[in-house]
């Protein structure tokens, strides 16, 4: 039974905004709209004791979208927004935002948990002072939230799911109604990370009846979210010992699952759930890349407090090509072109490996010109990390230059090897062409010697 959605647009007070460390589009020139909602509705409990009763609840969505409908492409992205942190964050915008923009997607991100609505400590040691609720953030604009408890998280995401697609009668949505004005084709739904893991539950006990049409799945762990409780949040600490539990596989909407070399191992244990390619599931393990990187950290490095330079990889480049492969298999075209996993040595011991290349960079996995031209050792699993945040931000460190100058003797032959390798991720499908420039400039032809 789908449960009636109401909105409104919240417009009072400052916001507590949704902020990217690095550059983002600028919406304005771009002709998106940045707008807040209040979302109510009343949500059960889908996961665990279906005894519990219904919850009123009224939570917050962030929608950047197309002013202009003739600018909007068909499709709503709606990402589970992530609460690693004590609040809501939005790291599936930051790696996809480029793409979203410039070809005209509507972005919804749902504060669907608990601990963005209620406020809460956090899990990665980010979190500073008393846990603070948007309502005690900002009363003006966000008094009338509430949030029954992560019990109904899965419930509310699917509500919200089914509500931005429209309504089935054929009618059109009302002037409030976020997406108001646009027709919507298609609905995916994203996250990333502690969102990953609510969506790997999600995709296996909820999913259907025209929720969803696609779903990306980014650096899940082994295990998924667990069903949660009423009155409070989800301690993702205990995913870390969870059950570990493929993807199924039945689903008529197309999952795609894009993981990490720290998603691999680490404790997130995603080696123990490795499975197959399937006509409706496709896994990407991204060479040389870690749970979170430069571009989710910017400017604010030397804040995280880590030994080495965090990781320098290039999975953003992927992620906007997984976008637009997902959408495109969700409409009933072409599944992602599939890809080799990470190799590992020691497979069926408790602790595996990588297998690494001359220089040290990972082998096999999704390739891009940073691991097959590469002048630094790009890693997502650091041995001894000080932290939970070092641990998730990886590593990056120089390959010596006396390295360099034997394998590629000059500056000229490098930028070769780069393009030629920026060409390949292209011509493979794992970078889109409109990426290519940006690709380009990532290369560091200053660390070979002349």
């Amino acid at each position: 039974m789908n449960q009636q959605i109401t909105f409104r647009p919240l417009t009072d007070g400052k916001g507590s905004s949704l902020l990217s460390a690095s550059p983002v589009p600028d919406l304005v020139a771009a002709g998106y709209t940045d707008t807040e909602y209040a979302a109510s509705g009343l949500a059960r409990r889908l996961v665990g004791d279906a005894d519990t009763p219904p919850a009123e609840f009224t939570t917050r969505l962030v929608v950047r979208r197309p002013a202009d409908a003739a600018a909007f492409n068909g499709c709503a992205v709606v990402e589970w927004l992530n609460v690693s942190s004590g609040s809501d964050a939005a790291p599936e915008y930051s790696y996809l935002a480029a793409e979203l923009v410039r070809a005209g997607y509507a972005w919804v991100g749902v504060s669907a948990q608990y601990v963005g609505v209620e406020g809460g400590t956090g899990s990665v040691g980010v979190a500073t002072g008393e846990p603070q609720s948007l309502a005690a953030k900002d009363p003006d604009r966000y008094a009338g939230l509430h949030h029954p408890g992560d019990a109904y998280c899965y419930d509310i995401f699917r509500s919200i799911g089914l509500a931005v697609r429209g309504d089935h009668s054929g009618e059109s949505p009302t002037p409030d109604h976020p997406l108001a004005g646009l027709t919507v084709g298609s609905v995916l739904a994203v996250g990333e990370s502690q969102s990953a893991m609510a969506l790997t539950t999600y995709v296996n006990a909820v999913a259907g009846d025209g929720d969803f049409d696609g779903f990306l799945i980014h650096s899940r762990a082994a295990a998924g979210l667990p069903a949660g409780e009423v009155g409070t949040g989800i301690d993702v600490s205990t995913v870390f010992s969870g059950e570990p539990t493929t993807i199924r596989t039945d689903l008529d909407a197309p999952v795609l699952v894009v993981q990490t070399e720290t998603d691999v191992l680490t404790n997130f244990r995603y080696h123990l759930v490795r499975q197959p390619d399937t006509g409706r599931l496709r896994v990407w393990e991204i060479a040389g890349t870690s749970h979170a990187d430069l571009h989710q950290i910017g400017d604010f490095e030397e804040f995280l407090g880590c030994p080495d330079p965090v990781n320098r990889g290039q999975q953003r480049f992927v992620l906007r090509a997984g976008l637009r492969h997902l959408r495109a298999w969700a409409g009933g075209g072409n599944p992602p072109p599939a890809a080799d996993p990470l190799r590992l040595r020691g497979v069926t011991t408790p602790e595996p490996e990588f297998e690494v290349d001359d220089i040290g960079n990972v082998l096999g996995g999704v390739r891009t010109p940073c691991v097959d031209a590469p002048t630094q050792v790009l890693s997502g699993v650091v041995s001894e990390p000080i932290s939970r945040l070092c641990l998730l931000f990886g590593s990056t460190h120089p390959v010596p230059e006396h390295l360099l100058a034997e394998r590629y003797g000059t500056r000229d032959e490098y930028e070769k090897h780069y393009r030629d390798a920026a060409d390949a991720a292209i011509a493979a499908g794992f970078v889109l062409v409109e990426d290519r420039d940006e690709l380009i400039a990532d290369a560091n032809p200053e660390s070979v010697p002349e």
